[in-house]
Formats: C-alpha cells, sequence, structure tokens
C-alpha cells in the first residue's frame, strides 16, 4: 500500500461495503452515544418498533458514510472537506484531521478493513513536527481523542477490531502530540492558551483570553494518556486548568464564557450551557 496520498487509502474505498455486524468498543465513551441505536438487541426507546430502529440504525450508518465517502474521495489526506466545492482544506492543522477523527466510528460499525488500513496509513504517515498553530481545544477533542480511542480498540482483542501487525504507533503519536500541547498550560492560572504552535509553542502575541469550554474540555483525553504511558504530568495540568476555572466560579456556582489565563478575569461574565461553556460541563460529567 502506498505510504503517502490520497490513492494510499483508495483500495477500501472502492471495495463494496459490507453489511457487518456492530460492536460497542469499551474505550471509546463517545462512541456509547451512538450505540443504542447501531447495537442489535439495544433497547428500543418508547413507540420505536424493531422494525424502525433497524431502518433508523441503517440510515445513521449510510449518513456516516456519506460524509467519509465524499471526504476520502475528494479531500483526502488534508483535514476537511467544504461541502459546497467538493474540495479539501487543511482547516486545523493538516494532519488528514477527519480520517483520525472517523477511526473509532470505523470500529463501532464494524468495518475493520477500512480501520485496519486507516490505523495502518495514520501510522506510516501522520507527524506533528510541523510550523502549524493549532486550536489546543480542537487537537485535543479530534486528533489526541481519535488517536487514544483507535489506539485501545486496535490493541484488545475484547474489541474484536484487534490488528495484529499494530504496535502502539497511535499511541506514541499521541504521546509525541500532548507534549507539543503542554506549553500552553504554562500560564500563572494554569489554564491554558486557546492555540500553540507544534513546533515553537505559544507565540508571544497569543490571546491571553480563552474559554470556558477550551480550557476545561481537556482531562478526559489527557487523563486517558496519563494512565496509558504512567506519566501523569498529562493528567496534572488539564485537572488544574479545571480547578483554576471552578475556583473562579461566582457564588451561584456559574461560571462565564471566557477568561483572562493570566489574570484569572472573568472578560464574559454571561453563564450558561451553551457555546464556550457546554463541554466543560460535559466534561466534568464524564
Amino acid at each position: 500500500m502506498p505510504t503517502s496520498g490520497p490513492d494510499a487509502m483508495q483500495p477500501a474505498l472502492r471495495r463494496r461495503r459490507r453489511r457487518q455486524g456492530f460492536l460497542l468498543p469499551f474505550a471509546c465513551l463517545s462512541a456509547a452515544l451512538i450505540a443504542a441505536a447501531l447495537l442489535p438487541g439495544a433497547a428500543f426507546a418508547d413507540g420505536v418498533t424493531p422494525s424502525e430502529a433497524r431502518r433508523l440504525r441503517d440510515e445513521v450508518k449510510d449518513m456516516f458514510y456519506h460524509a467519509f465517502d465524499g471526504y476520502m474521495q475528494h479531500a483526502f489526506p488534508l483535514d476537511e472537506l467544504r461541502p459546497l466545492s467538493c474540495q479539501g482544506e487543511d482547516s486545523l492543522g493538516g494532519y488528514a484531521l477527519t480520517l483520525i477523527d472517523s477511526l473509532d466510528t470505523l470500529a463501532l460499525l464494524g468495518d475493520k478493513e477500512r480501520f485496519d488500513a486507516a490505523v495502518e496509513w495514520v501510522g506510516k504517515n501522520v507527524r506533528f513536527d510541523i510550523n502549524k498553530t493549532v486550536s489546543v481545544f480542537e487537537t485535543n477533542i479530534r486528533i489526541l481523542g481519535g488517536l487514544l480511542s483507535a489506539h485501545l480498540i486496535a490493541s484488545d482483542y475484547a474489541t474484536g477490531m484487534r490488528i495484529q501487525s499494530y504496535d502502539d504507533q497511535l499511541l506514541h503519536l499521541a504521546a509525541d502530540l500532548a507534549q507539543r500541547l503542554l506549553p500552553a498550560f504554562d500560564t500563572p492560572t494554569g489554564i491554558p492558551f486557546g492555540s500553540v504552535n507544534l513546533v515553537y509553542g505559544v507565540d508571544e502575541n497569543e490571546s491571553k483570553i480563552t474559554s470556558t469550554a477550551g480550557g476545561g474540555t481537556l482531562t478526559l483525553e489527557f487523563g486517558v494518556l496519563s494512565r496509558l504511558t504512567n506519566d501523569s504530568v498529562y493528567e496534572r495540568v488539564t485537572k488544574n486548568s479545571v480547578r483554576g476555572i471552578w475556583a473562579r466560579r461566582s457564588k451561584l456556582d456559574l461560571v462565564g464564557a471566557h477568561i483572562n489565563v493570566f489574570t484569572g478575569e472573568w472578560t464574559q461574565k454571561d453563564a450558561g450551557i451553551g457555546t464556550s461553556i457546554d463541554s466543560f460541563y460535559e466534561y466534568l460529567l464524564k
């Protein structure tokens, strides 16, 4: 198989998709949200018959492959597909973001052929020693999370998706990426900058204002990485960030939307469960 470029993944795309069984990788918390619609024998919502559930399951699967195939055919190995022009763009870093973000879904759908091919391609071709300034938040939830969940699936026989030739390549990539994100946490409050350069660290002109979601939606992925590598630094810095935000809550136990990572002052005091705050609460629950 070619080691780079769109042709590296095309043979798997040209093969006819087979209706394969579904599984729930225990390591993927996000996959649990989809599982009820996909797993045979799953509990049905009130008023949904088994035949309707199967139809909805197949509809979800078809929607995923419509998006995934479009990306692979028209945008890969760039980050994302622009739906109107049907062209690809490197919008968030330049490391085949959509492919990495889709790895655990391929596994959840039981698509071992494409999961195996994608893991092999990522392990051989993705590198993070690139002069790109990236969002800490987006890179964490989409790249670090994608690498870690796929690593857990590919390395465990219990998932049914174990790759015989797999040798922790995705875990090594995840650790390298997290190391490159760590400079963002070097602030007086422990709350990270919103962006960091993967080679040079935080730019001297980087904004000191970050969102609550940006500073508080990191612990799950960094925590898993600490457990897998026995290096506590990742979990420690992200927990410090969450504590730094929570320590500055109001008397009503509410947090604002944006905060200064140096002074700890709220620059936008609006509280809610919408944009800029929502996933902070999500990760507290997780």
